[in-house]
């Protein structure tokens, strides 16, 4: 009993001697969401920053993707959110719409090295002329495909939105019903049919100026019977069918691992964790992007894949500024990171990626974005359309055709009218 008391009261005594020395340091709260691997090269990232200032204390608070957001919600409402956080750009007209939900990050700028970015691209992130957030990486959904499946198909990789449709009866023909050309989630399915109907009409799914969507009543009906003729044609799972393996990640479940599902679309930014978990030798490889004849837009869902932001309630915002450049920009950061993130956006970090081989034009993410950059793309993309309760409003709306609870046309206008709400009410 005496070692302990004497134990404790050495360490008061050692607490106490250290107080001088710690009212000098900065204590910052930095927190992200994703998979262990990100977790890692994060943390590591975050060691390294601490021996160059030591100065700076970082505590690390990190998450799986579900919960995150109304975690930060709840923060952010009460003035506790972390000092650095990890953001996603369709967030900016949840916490941000008049540009002062963040710190403003030009207030920084002899800090972090913005000359680094593109003004084009720090534009994307701006609000009410406030830089909100620093993009890391850009990111676009493309197809991805798995060689193997696709050899035992024997079937060529699509170029066209009619040859993906045949490609999806081939599956089920030759290698059996269990067997998909591709398995996307709600969120992916939403973009994909968004991106069919702008290379077919020219117009962006949403109308800023005047609030509201821009497809009419019989558009939103073809926009739903695209959807049930990519399940008809056994392009791609229903929704029944997919909810019958669980909530996992898609890319943890038996039929992806398997390669039963021979591919998906996805974002470029994120497609190593689906590569690396395919059973071997099948590895992903970048398809062809469908374009309809005459269109003029790809319909690409092109938007910032993360930005790092610093909370308007930091007390300490030149300490989190210097985080946020080492993270972006200087080469212990950006190497400790790695691709983890995306294919960098700073100048300054591709330049230390590709000296030592990390960027290559053979990487699958590198390679789908340069596809991506490569297909037109006349028409910007509203964050508005990923508003996560119209993303997940289409959800519904999709398990109401698959388990016939709604007929296409039923399903199509309950979906405007509860969309045209959500949006009505995000926008206000």
């Amino acid at each position: 009993m005496k070692k302990v008391l004497l134990s404790a009261a050495i360490s008061a005594t050692l607490g106490l001697t250290a107080l001088p020395s710690m009212a000098r340091d900065a204590n910052l709260r930095m927190s992200w969401w994703g998979g262990n691997s990100r977790h890692q090269v994060t943390l590591k990232a975050v060691e390294e920053f601490h021996k160059q200032n030591p100065d700076i204390n970082v505590k690390a608070e990190y998450t799986g993707w579900d919960g995150h957001l109304s975690r930060l919600t709840t923060q952010i409402a009460g003035g506790t959110e972390p000092d650095v956080m990890q953001t996603n750009w369709n967030w900016l007209p949840i916490f941000s719409k008049n540009g002062d939900g963040f710190y403003d990050l030009n207030k920084m700028k002899n800090v972090i090295d913005l000359s680094q970015f593109e003004a084009t691209e720090l534009q994307t992130t701006t609000v009410n002329g406030k830089l909100n957030g620093i993009p890391v990486s850009v990111t676009a959904r493309v197809f991805y495909f798995n060689d193997e499946t696709w050899k035992k198909a024997g079937v060529e990789y699509p170029q066209t939105w009619d040859a993906l449709m045949e490609a999806g009866k081939a599956f089920e023909s030759k290698l059996g019903k269990q067997y998909y050309p591709i398995v996307l989630e709600h969120q992916d399915t939403l973009a994909l049919l968004n991106s069919y109907m702008v290379q077919k009409y020219n117009i962006p799914a949403i109308d800023e100026q005047g609030k509201k969507f821009s497809y009419s009543k019989e558009q939103w009906v073809e926009f739903f019977q695209m959807y049930k003729k990519l399940i008809d044609s056994h392009v791609m799972p229903d929704t029944k069918y997919y909810a019958s393996f669980g909530k996992s990640n898609m890319y943890e479940m038996k039929p992806w691992i398997q390669g039963e599902w021979g591919g998906t679309y996805m974002w470029n930014s994120t497609i190593k964790k689906y590569s690396d978990n395919l059973k071997p030798p099948a590895r992903l490889e970048l398809g062809s992007y469908p374009m309809l004849d005459g269109a003029k837009d790809a319909g690409l869902f092109f938007k910032p894949a993360l930005m790092l932001s610093i909370g308007k309630s930091t007390k300490q915002p030149e300490a989190a500024a210097k985080l946020i450049n080492f993270l972006l920009n200087d080469k212990a950061g950006v190497e400790a990171l790695g691709l983890e993130r995306g294919v960098p956006l700073s100048k300054a970090a591709r330049g230390f990626l590709t000296e030592t081989g990390v960027v290559s034009e053979n990487d699958p993410a590198v390679a789908g974005l340069r596809l991506a950059q490569s297909l037109p793309t006349t028409l910007s993309v509203s964050p508005y359309f990923d508003d996560p309760q119209i993303v997940a409003q289409f959800g519904t709306t999709l398990q109401y055709i698959d388990y016939g609870q709604k007929t296409i046309e039923e399903a199509a206008a309950d979906f405007q009218r509860q969309a045209e709400r959500i949006l009505r009410r995000a926008m206000r």
